[in-house]
């Protein structure tokens, strides 16, 4: 098995880091309330989880 000859630098193994940055978060639409949340979690508008409503929004 091949093993690299010479030790990594660090400003090397940095340069090699340098691409595994923070990702675009993926939004989903509610379905009821048409706004804009992250996928798979309860709406924090309007407390509905798909079609069922789990938290109770209180309006002020």
């Amino acid at each position: 098995m091949p093993v690299p000859k010479r030790h990594k630098t660090h400003s090397k193994v940095k340069m090699g880091r340098a691409n595994k940055g923070l990702k675009e978060i993926g939004m989903s639409i509610c379905p009821n309330c048409q706004e804009p949340k992250l996928p798979h979690r309860v709406c924090p508008s309007c407390g509905y989880y798909g079609t069922k409503q789990v938290l109770e929004i209180k309006e002020e």
